[in-house]
């Protein structure tokens, strides 16, 4: 007699391609992913196709540290990643493991490499002749960065919207500059924590970049009104500004900026001089700030 009960079918009768892998793994966690190969064996070669097919790469997703040997097998045969977040990895991340990763990866539009201190000059090279298409790119604290590589970023990533340039100490105006003047279309910079950046990078980028929102000077002790009064000047969708810690940059340029609701992180004389005096005897007198 033939039962009348249905047949519960297994998730890999699933279409792989165009069912798994595009509507169900992406919404699991990287780390149970992984976790899933062990299964079997056609769970692997599942994971395995997943991993060749995504576009986003965020090591942070699967731990703090990942043994080289394992990064480079999870990303051996992808080849479309849009975006990739590698950020202090300073613990295992070297060219050795990145270069081959890049190289093969021409869509790239998001590379985070923060904290990354292994790596070279050659792996910022690698990522200006690879990633045409590059729109954010994060280099902060990543010493290794020099004029030169820079400069090569410049000629090959002319698409770039936002990059992240804190703690570069090599850099200097001139480096600068010819970002500023090959990436006309940079709407986040941020140049902070370098004491070689001075009013000559920062006119270079009013003028040269008019679709500016936000700039971070913070600690860049070279910087004066001057430059302030260029960025006002020449960048009209200008909406954030960090100076604090900029000792050479006054109210007398900030206070058209803040006139023009731009965000800024150091407050004005006089509220700062009444927080100062709470402080101090434990309350503030009554001023009126509309005057």
């Amino acid at each position: 007699m033939m039962s009348l009960t249905p047949s519960r079918g297994c998730l890999l009768d699933l279409p792989w391609e165009d069912i798994l892998v595009p509507h169900i793994l992406c919404h699991l966690p990287l780390q149970q992913l992984l976790s899933l190969q062990s299964v079997s064996r056609s769970f692997q070669s599942l994971i395995q196709l997943y991993l060749a097919n995504m576009h986003c790469f965020d090591s942070s997703k699967i731990g703090p540290a990942i043994p080289r040997a394992a990064f480079v097998n999870l990303l051996k045969d992808n080849e479309v990643l849009h975006q990739l977040v590698l950020q202090n990895c300073s613990d295992w991340l070297t060219d050795g493991e990145l270069l081959p990763v890049i190289g093969q990866n021409h869509h790239l539009q998001q590379i985070q490499l923060k904290g990354c201190a292994q790596l070279s000059r050659h792996a910022l090279v690698a990522i200006s002749l690879s990633c045409p298409n590059l729109r954010q790119l994060s280099l902060a604290h990543c010493e290794w960065v020099d004029s030169l590589s820079l400069r090569s970023l410049a000629d090959h990533c002319k698409a770039l919207e936002a990059v992240d340039l804190t703690a570069c100490r090599q850099l200097k105006d001139e480096a600068i500059c010819y970002l500023a003047q090959k990436c006309g279309k940079l709407k986040s910079v941020s140049l902070a924590v370098n004491a070689n950046v001075g009013d000559v990078a920062v006119e270079e980028i009013a003028k040269c970049c008019p679709e500016l929102e936000h700039l971070d000077l913070t600690g860049c002790l070279r910087v004066k009104n001057d430059s302030i009064r260029v960025l006002a000047e020449y960048c009209p969708k200008l909406r954030s500004l960090k100076v604090k810690h900029c000792h050479n940059v006054a109210e007398s340029s900030l206070s058209i900026l803040r006139g023009r609701g731009v965000e800024l992180d150091v407050e004005p004389p006089l509220q700062r001089a009444l927080v100062l005096l709470q402080d101090v005897v434990g309350f503030a007198p009554f001023i009126n700030l509309q005057i």
